[in-house]
């Protein structure tokens, strides 16, 4: 662990903390900008965290909300935070990359739907997030700009797509980021990386303005350092959108109060079938040790089946059609701008039949209408988040999508929650021998996000591993 000093004692409060003290005005939003900035020059040569660093907007928007506070214009707990967000995300007048040479000099016009409510909410935005080439894998490696390394091992991946999100926030390079899941995009490189990570229900969060990977699996959530943060960000950026065809009309309660509430006692299902299998001795440990902290909290804990086995070919299958749906065009134009394992995979989706996408999708709504049975007994469900720790970079030379095995049991426990559409998040519950941070999946039924959230605070607060640190200069 790292030693203190006021400035990292800053840079590693929560974002909670942080808003507290900005709103009591006994913080500057003008210094923990400038304070951030510095931070990022400092250590993202080493991250590659950062594709676009912001710096002079940045500072611009902190003397904006700095102000704005004096004369008591409080615009809510975002207001004057640093934050930052993937690089997938439309911001005007910035670069927006997808961590592709194909989109290298893209610099859009309107910002993303969530850029807009986080602007609306006096966010500071710092820049642009590192991530897997067009979110199409779970390394990180495979990316124009170089790839993302772990803050708790600089030899090891992140995770991903969100990669330099997760790296961003556990280095203390921001405050929160967004990021974008498809097949876990969020979870694991929040596990890896041991900060939370939350896929919120389908529906929720907007993604227009996001460059889509799969517009059927697709979720916007937040990443950061405690589910309490996680939980003001999402505030920001939930809710309806009229202009978003994937976009639900669903309550949107206040998530921070619910975290303050005492709920009635909540009953924990866990699924060992499939979900237990293939994991690593030291987050089997780990696990087991979190279900006895949640025995202890909830009203008990129930052996529940869910469907996780053998749909992966369907997702890949939908993912895949609507992938190269969107990247036809740039493909044809100019294959030699895509990483090579980027193109690899996005040229199979050409031969997908319309018949096979249609069924594909059908069978997803019918399995989003049907799956919600086993809440009947249980309130939510608790998995290990990943079943294997963050890899050495050096196992990827080959592949920089990683070994077949690897891509398998990466997003195993995951995936399955975006065909479910359910809430999901993941929090830090263990470390490895090594150092390493275990990430614990916590989800729920179709907009039962409140409900999630109450679950991972309680047990986040029973525990301290959110309160580690990385040994990053």
């Amino acid at each position: 662990m790292q030693s203190s000093s006021p400035k990292t004692d800053l840079v590693f409060l929560s974002l909670t903390e942080l808003s507290e003290l900005i709103r009591a005005r006994k913080v500057s939003p003008v210094e923990v900008t400038r304070t951030i900035l510095e931070r990022i020059e400092r250590l993202n040569p080493a991250l590659d965290a950062f594709i676009t660093v912001t710096r002079d907007v940045a500072m611009k928007s902190a003397q904006e909300a700095e102000l704005e506070i004096q004369q008591k214009k409080w615009r809510g707990p975002l207001h004057g935070v640093p934050i930052a967000v993937k690089d997938l995300f439309d911001t005007a007048g910035i670069k927006t990359t997808a961590g592709s040479a194909v989109f290298k000099d893209r610099v859009p016009e309107q910002d993303a739907e969530v850029i807009r409510r986080l602007k609306s909410a006096g966010a500071v935005l710092l820049g642009k997030t590192n991530m897997h080439e067009f979110a199409f894998g779970g390394s990180s490696l495979v990316t124009y700009f170089g790839g993302v390394h772990n803050p708790w091992d600089l030899d090891r991946i992140a995770g991903g797509s969100s990669g330099g999100s997760a790296a961003a926030v556990a280095a203390g390079l921001c405050y929160g980021s967004l990021g974008s899941d498809t097949a876990g995009s969020i979870r694991n490189p929040a596990a890896y990386c041991g900060i939370v990570g939350y896929k919120p229900t389908y529906g929720l969060v907007s993604t227009r303005g996001v460059i889509p990977l799969s517009w059927t699996l697709d979720h916007v959530g937040p990443m950061t350092r405690t589910v309490s943060d996680s939980a003001l960000l999402l505030q920001a950026i939930a809710g309806y959108d009229p202009e978003e065809t994937t976009s639900i009309r669903m309550d949107v309660p206040n998530y921070a109060a619910a975290l303050r509430s005492r709920p009635a006692p909540v009953r924990i299902g866990v699924a060992h079938d499939f979900y237990f299998e293939r994991l690593e001795p030291e987050i089997a440990t780990a696990t087991n040790r979190a279900l006895d902290v949640l025995r202890k909290l909830t009203a008990g804990i129930t052996e529940v089946t869910i469907s996780g086995r053998g749909q992966e070919e369907l997702r890949a299958l939908v993912r895949a059609a609507e992938a190269y749906a969107y990247h036809a065009d740039f493909i044809r134009k100019s294959p030699e701008l895509y990483q090579p394992e980027t193109l690899g995979r996005l040229r199979p989706g050409a031969n997908i039949g319309t018949v096979a996408y249609i069924q594909g999708r059908q069978q997803i709504e019918r399995t989003r209408r049907s799956i919600g049975e086993v809440f009947r007994k249980v309130d939510v469900i608790v998995t290990p988040t990943c079943p294997v720790g963050p890899p050495p970079i050096a196992e990827f030379g080959g592949d920089r999508n990683g070994s077949l095995e690897f891509q398998s049991r990466n997003i195993q426990n995951t995936s399955p929650f975006n065909v479910y559409g359910w809430p999901s998040i993941s929090v830090p519950c263990g470390f490895t021998a090594s150092g390493l941070p275990i990430g614990l999946q916590i989800s729920g039924p179709l907009g039962a996000d409140a409900v999630v959230l109450q679950v991972a605070h309680a047990y986040e607060q029973a525990t301290d591993w959110h309160k580690r640190r990385p040994n990053t200069a």
